[in-house]
């Protein structure tokens, strides 16, 4: 524990150091973390505010703290809803390359991962590295049974750097919540939390592993589109062996021209499937850049490296279809209604303001050709709409944008007419399409209902837990008044849809049993020369029907 201190003593030392060094004296005197500012041309109310020049000072100050810090850069200049336009630019200069590890050291890890020799376990082994970064380098090598491999290496010592870092960035952003409104606005804690289970992640090579299998999986039946395959036997948490990929970088135009690569082709296989990736699957490639992404004969696909993946839920496609429709349209109120629903308006949020603001930028892109419309760029435009009016987008559509936006990039060099937002149009219509089926509605409909009946039978015990602190005097209420009509409205349809939903499971409980007592006895289903079966499934059917209807009407499907 003291050892652990001293560390970080030390390391919060070295990062307090380099902010310094790079100007930042006065930032870090007004959030409170020094005393006083190191330098007499920094104490003054002139106090130089150019966003792009604080992005290059924090780019380089970034880049000496080395991998922590440059993944939390990279990470942060797509976060358009938490940093400046003018930073995020600096920050996605960021680079992970660094001096490579000794043949000595990759050797040491490599026999301790594996527990047996390089000799032993590889043909051969090419001791200069074919890559290398802050956290891990490549070597091309040969299995013993001839297959040629590309074997990922994790540099030696570098997880107790990264954890010390995490953990003093911890304790920093909890500092930041509670001594600023910024902080606290945006949930800090929860970001560097998020941002820390990432990077643990991405040291994990088992974890990008199966990633990568993950995704071979969504186009197993597609031969246009390669994953490298994983081998298991001669991978750990710090070692990673695959298949070597031996390609074209997707932006080397000059080799995919000379050698008769159709670009065209190349743009639509790479929009398909990431957006099959995104919108269908909902797991996707993070990280889609040059070097990520090779052509194979036949203007064959191939991913690596999928240390970095978003994922997306059900309900969030949804609302990103939504957004690309409604920004297609030019419907702001459809924009703030998915916003609404995606829970990012707070009782603080100027809604006026807001919807103006979108009403501006809806305007900007009114009647333009789907082909001059960057997705890419609408986005970010819309992240800066939302970090002015402090909305906190999630975490997977600022990792998507980032995405989009390195695809769009990639996609002009390939074919400058081809539009990414006229590619995902359809994908948007199917996912829209399909939230209206009649067997979506069911589905969600059946969950729903099992969901009240579910709280229903936990209402007696929750009943008494609140009678118990009734009584201990422990019970603290904490009302909005302005949303007291809401909340009330609400329980009002909840209560009434539960008893809907037990009534119907008795009378189809009932229904069952008449059903089945007048197949045993053999007696006819007529009651006073009524046919009470037919009618009684008449009448249940009716009630589902309207059932179903009223969670349909309501909105929330």
């Amino acid at each position: 524990m003291f050892k652990t201190k001293i560390r970080h003593s030390k390391r919060f030392q070295v990062i307090i150091n380099t902010f310094l060094h790079n100007g930042f004296s006065h930032v870090l005197h007004r959030l409170g973390i020094t005393d006083r500012i190191s330098s007499k041309k920094e104490n003054t109310t002139d106090v130089d505010i150019n966003m792009q020049d604080i992005g290059v000072k924090l780019r380089r100050a970034l880049q000496d703290l080395g991998p922590t810090f440059i993944k939390l850069g990279q990470i942060a200049s797509s976060r358009h809803d938490l940093v400046p336009i003018e930073i995020s630019k600096e920050l996605a200069k960021l680079q992970d390359h660094v001096a490579p590890v000794s043949f000595e050291q990759i050797r040491e890890i490599i026999e301790a991962e594996l527990e047996d020799t390089i000799e032993n376990t590889f043909l051969d082994f090419i001791e200069k590295p074919l890559a290398t970064a802050s956290i891990g380098q490549v070597h091309i090598a040969h299995l013993l049974t001839g297959e040629e491999v590309a074997v990922k290496i994790q540099r030696p010592d570098i997880q107790p750097i990264v954890k010390t870092d995490l953990s003093i960035l911890q304790n920093l952003a909890r500092f930041l919540e509670d001594n600023t409104a910024w902080g606290k606005t945006y949930n800090l804690t929860d970001i560097i939390d998020e941002f820390s289970r990432s990077l643990l992640d991405e040291m994990d090579y088992r974890v990008e592993g199966r990633n990568g299998e993950r995704i071979a999986k969504q186009f197993q039946n597609e031969s246009a589109i390669h994953i490298p395959t994983i081998y298991w036997d001669y991978s750990s948490e710090k070692v990673l062996t695959m298949e070597m990929i031996r390609g074209i970088k997707i932006n080397d135009m000059d080799r995919l021209n000379s050698e008769g690569y159709d670009q065209n082709i190349i743009a639509k296989r790479v929009v398909d499937s990431m957006f099959t990736q995104v919108l269908k699957h909902g797991f996707f490639h993070g990280d889609p850049h040059p070097g990520n992404i090779y052509i194979l004969p036949d203007n064959v696909v191939a991913y690596l490296d999928f240390g970095m993946v978003g994922r997306i839920d059900d309900e969030l496609k949804y609302h990103f279809a939504s957004l690309i429709i409604n920004l297609q349209q030019g419907n702001t109120d459809g924009l703030l209604k998915t916003f609404s629903e995606m829970g990012l308006l707070s009782d603080e949020t100027d809604l006026p303001s807001f919807k103006r603001d979108l009403d501006d930028l809806q305007t900007k892109y009114y009647d333009a050709s789907l082909k001059d419309i960057s997705l890419g760029g609408i986005f970010i435009e819309l992240l800066s709409v939302a970090y002015h009016h402090n909305i906190r987008i999630p975490t997977e559509i600022t990792i998507l944008t980032k995405a989009i936006l390195t695809l769009e990039g990639l996609i002009s060099e390939l074919d400058p007419t081809f539009s990414i937002m006229k590619a995902v149009e359809p994908f948007g219509k199917r996912l829209v399409a399909e939230r209206f089926h009649p067997m979506y509605i069911l589905k969600k409909s059946w969950h729903e209902t099992m969901d009240n009946i579910d709280i229903l039978f936990k209402l007696p015990k929750d009943l008494k837990d609140i009678t118990s602190k009734i009584k201990k005097g422990k019970l603290q209420l904490d009302i909005s008044f302005r949303q007291a009509e809401k909340v009330l409205n609400r329980i009002d349809r909840i209560s009434n849809r539960l008893s809907l939903s037990i009534i119907l499971l008795s009378f189809s409980i009932l229904m069952v049993g008449l059903i089945i007592g007048s197949a045993i006895a053999g007696q006819t289903n007529l009651l006073w020369n009524f046919p009470i079966i037919e009618l009684g499934s008449i009448v249940a059917t009716l009630m589902f029907l309207f059932l179903i209807f009223s969670i349909f009407r309501s909105g929330r499907t």
